[in-house]
């Protein structure tokens, strides 16, 4: 039967929620495993002149580097999602990110071509910054625009649920492909999740084809009123809203970059761990933020969002010490539950957030305006975050700074957070009520 508020019926909305998740699973996979090669190889195989300590901060320099595309894509990708549908945007960005990740997975390494093997490194990343940035919005909007009002931030979970599912995939397959021998490993081993991705991405593209545009976008588009450029309106009409967007985002961004990308760098060179046995931590982590991160959309659907959001993210401000404490034990199992412990508070959090951001905005400049703040964040907070604590470790040798910054980073998203659920939906879209389409007419 048809949801008479968006003229989407039950199986089209299943079906809207499955593409979302599997795309967004396949997106995140083809960046994490990049974040995962920084961590573990792309130092001494594409920057191989350097001490072991500077090869690791090129790496994740390069890593950071798809960050900083990605406000582009959110913009690019946003403009042809508010214009033209979000299905076309979501088509768009999983082929790219399909084409870069195996183009990774393809390219010659320093001893093969010297300088130009970094070069095409980088271009390959700024190709997956680029579809990412466009992804993750129009991946929340296919989702949740095919919801009932109080059904948006359950929906928009689809989304969410990509992000641990691409992780369990990545940790996944370079914990296999560490089981190597250390020589193969580095010599074609570390290359298979890269190639791995092609398939996915077909599988990716036949779900994604079978799904209808967005009702609301369609409406838009019906009345002739979507926005000619959707940035141009955002930046006049909604900057402040954006920067909260920006805020709330921040966390979410840099914690998985801190526990999946800088502490499996620093478990391995700096801890002694063996790297698959950090592999396996992230995994168990990767998992319990699969199996428990819905629960944060089950509680904002039944509670009061706001007083979710501030009870999730004090309890993430003692959990994200307790982490590091107990990985810098050196034991398996304390590093395990440390990671677990924290994992759960913030992704909750996560599955809130697209459905809450989606209400923030008005239908013609929304793809644009999530992208955007989401994309941003990433840059600022997700992409920095290795790089960052790198620094700060190598600085003074000491882990402690690193803590300090990620309880900055929880705070800045607490206090966002509550403004913009504070503030309210965005009011009605004039552009899709009545009188105006019958005016128009």
């Amino acid at each position: 039967m048809a949801n008479p508020a968006t003229g989407t019926t039950g199986s089209m909305r299943r079906k809207a929620g499955i593409a979302s998740f599997v795309g967004t699973t396949i997106e995140w996979y083809d960046f994490y495993i990049y974040g995962m090669a920084s961590a573990l190889v792309l130092g001494p195989l594409f920057f191989p002149d350097v001490s072991d300590a500077a090869g690791v901060l090129a790496a994740f320099a390069t890593f950071w580097v798809g960050f900083l595309a990605r406000p582009v894509g959110g913009i690019v990708f946003g403009h042809l999602g508010d214009r033209l549908g979000r299905k076309t945007a979501l088509v768009a960005t999983l082929l790219l990110m399909g084409l870069a990740t195996l183009g990774v997975g393809l390219l010659p390494t320093y001893a093969q071509i010297g300088v130009w093997a970094p070069v095409l490194l980088v271009a390959m990343r700024l190709v997956q910054g680029l579809a990412v940035g466009g992804e993750w919005g129009g991946a929340v909007l296919i989702a949740s625009e095919h919801a009932s009002k109080n059904r948006r931030i359950l929906y928009g979970a689809f989304a969410q649920q990509g992000s641990p599912a691409g992780q369990m995939l990545a940790s996944g397959s370079f914990a296999l492909a560490a089981m190597l021998p250390e020589e193969d490993f580095l010599a074609w081993g570390w290359r298979v999740p890269f190639l791995v991705s092609a398939a996915l991405v077909v599988v990716g593209l036949v779900i994604r084809l079978r799904i209808e545009e967005s009702p609301e976008l369609a409406a838009l588009r019906r009345s002739g009123t979507t926005a000619r450029f959707p940035v141009v309106e955002l930046l006049r009409s909604a900057k402040g809203m954006v920067l909260l967007a920006l805020g709330a985002c921040a966390l979410v961004a840099a914690a998985a970059y801190f526990k999946n990308t800088f502490a499996l760098s620093w478990a391995t060179t700096e801890l002694g761990f063996d790297r698959q046995d950090f592999l396996n931590v992230v995994l168990i982590s990767s998992t319990v933020q699969f199996l428990t991160q819905p629960l944060g959309a089950v509680m904002a659907t039944w509670w009061n969002p706001r007083k979710v959001v501030i009870a999730l993210l004090l309890c993430e401000i003692p959990l994200f010490p307790l982490m590091f404490a107990l990985i810098g034990t050196g034991s398996f199992g304390l590093a395990a539950l440390g990671m677990a412990l924290a994992t759960l508070p913030h992704t909750m959090y996560y599955a809130m957030l697209a459905g809450m951001l989606a209400e923030a905005f008005p239908t013609r400049m929304r793809y644009t305006a999530i992208s955007l703040a989401y994309a941003l964040a990433g840059t600022l907070f997700g992409g920095t975050a290795p790089l960052i604590g790198q620094a700060l470790l190598t600085a003074t040798g000491s882990i402690v700074p690193v803590v300090a910054y990620s309880v900055v980073i929880v705070l800045l998203s607490l206090v966002c957070a509550v403004a913009i659920l504070r503030r309210g939906p965005a009011p009605d879209e004039p552009s899709v009520q009545p009188t105006l389409r019958e005016a128009r007419a």
